[in-house]
C-alpha cells in the first residue's frame, strides 16, 4: 500500500492562502475606492441668485446665458476674483484698452466681446469696484457673477465658462500677471490647430521663462516646489505641456462645452483636470509663450497649498484610473 501524498495537505493549505490573499486584496481595493469616493470633490449646484449677473447698465440682476446656447458675442473673458478690489481695476483697464483698440480696426468692425467677473465669495469690495469700472466705461459689456459661497479658483472659472456667450472663451487671472495683449498670440496659435468642426484650445505658457533671471532669482523654496510639481506631473503621466498652471487659456466654444461640464475640481489644481479632460476628447492644444511678471498679493500659501495640490493631483489621477469619475460628451447625439 502506498503512503498518502504529502503534497495534498500542502496544496490545499496553499490554495487557502491564495484565496485569503485575493480576498484581502479585494477588500483593500474596495476600501480604497470607497475612500476615494468619500473624499472626491463634489461641486455644489448653483443657488437661485447665482443664475443671474449684476451690471452697471441695470439696477436689477439679469439672467446669465448658458454656454450650450447659441453664441451671442465673439469673445468672452472670464476673470475669477476673490478679494481683488485693489488689483482688478488695473487688470480691467489693460484688458479694455486692448479690446477697445482692436474694435476700432477696420477688420474688427463688427467684432464684439464681453467680460464676466466671477466674484468667488469675496469679503471685500470686489463687486463694487467692478461695477464702478462699468459705470466709467459704459460701452463695455461688463458683468459680475457673485458666488454666495467661496468655491475656489477652479470653481469660479468653471461657473464663468459655463455662463459664457462667446464663440471663443478666455479665462484670465485678476492680478494681471500676464500681458493681456498676448491674447493675439493665443488666437494665432489656436487658428492654426482648430479643427474644421470647431475644437481646440491654446494655453498660455511661462515655460520659456524657467531659466530667465526673473525666475532664477526667486526664493529657493519657490523654485524647489515648482520643479517638484513638474516631476510629480511627469510621474503621474501628465506630459506634453510645459506649463499647466498659467492663468491664461483660450477655448473654442465647443471645446469649452465639452470640458467644463465635466469638471469636478474647484481648487488650485483644476487646470490639470481641465487639460486631462481636453486630452481625453483628443482636443488639439497649442502651448503659447506669453509675457508674465510676478505680482504682489498672491493668495497662495507656498508650502500648504503645494502639499494640497499634490494630494489633489493624486486624487484626480486615481479617480479617473478607477473609473469613479468619467467623461461624458455633451455634444454627442442622444439615442432615442
Amino acid at each position: 500500500m502506498s503512503s498518502p501524498s504529502p503534497l495534498l495537505p500542502f496544496s490545499f493549505f496553499t490554495l487557502e492562502i491564495i484565496y485569503l490573499l485575493i480576498g484581502s486584496g479585494v477588500l483593500v481595493v474596495s476600501g480604497f475606492v470607497g475612500f476615494l469616493i468619500a473624499v472626491a470633490p463634489r461641486p455644489r449646484k448653483r443657488t437661485e441668485k447665482e443664475k443671474y449677473y449684476m451690471s452697471a447698465k441695470s439696477e436689477n440682476p439679469q439672467l446669465l446665458p448658458n454656454i450650450f446656447q447659441e453664441a451671442t458675442t465673439d469673445l468672452t473673458v472670464v476673470v475669477p476674483a476673490y478679494n481683488e478690489a485693489t488689483r482688478l481695476p488695473k487688470m480691467l483697464e489693460e484688458t479694455v484698452t486692448f479690446l477697445e483698440e482692436r474694435r476700432k480696426r477696420k477688420e474688427f468692425k463688427d467684432w464684439k466681446y464681453e467680460i464676466l467677473i466671477v466674484n468667488d465669495g469675496s469679503t471685500d469690495s470686489t463687486t463694487d469696484a467692478t461695477l464702478e469700472f462699468g459705470k466709467e466705461n459704459p460701452d463695455v459689456e461688463l458683468r459680475v457673477l457673485i458666488l454666495e459661497k467661496n468655491r475656489g479658483k477652479g470653481g469660479a472659472v468653471t461657473q464663468g465658462m459655463l455662463s459664457a456667450g462667446g464663440k471663443y472663451v478666455l479665462f484670465a487671472d485678476a492680478d494681471g500677471a500676464t500681458k493681456f495683449s498676448d491674447l493675439a498670440l493665443l488666437e494665432q496659435d489656436l487658428a492654426e490647430i482648430e479643427t474644421a468642426d470647431g475644437f481646440g484650445a491654446a494655453v498660455g505658457s511661462r515655460a520659456h521663462l524657467v531659466e530667465t533671471e526673473a525666475v532664477v532669482k526667486r526664493s529657493f523654496i519657490r523654485n524647489f516646489l515648482m520643479h517638484s510639481f513638474h516631476k510629480v506631473l511627469y510621474i503621474l503621466g501628465i506630459r506634453g505641456i510645459g506649463d499647466t498652471q498659467c492663468g491664461f487659456k483660450l477655448f473654442t466654444r465647443k471645446s469649452a462645452q465639452r470640458v467644463f461640464i465635466n469638471m469636478h475640481v474647484e481648487r488650485w489644481i483644476f487646470d490639470i483636470e481641465m487639460l486631462l479632460i481636453a486630452q481625453q476628447f483628443k482636443t488639439p492644444i497649442a502651448e503659447t509663450a506669453v509675457s508674465w511678471h510676478e505680482i504682489d498679493g498672491s493668495k497662495v500659501s507656498l508650502v500648504k497649498d503645494s502639499i494640497q495640490m499634490a494630494l489633489d493631483l493624486l486624487t484626480i489621477r486615481l479617480n479617473y484610473l478607477f473609473g469613479i469619475w468619467t467623461v461624458n460628451d455633451p455634444l454627442k447625439p442622444k439615442r432615442d
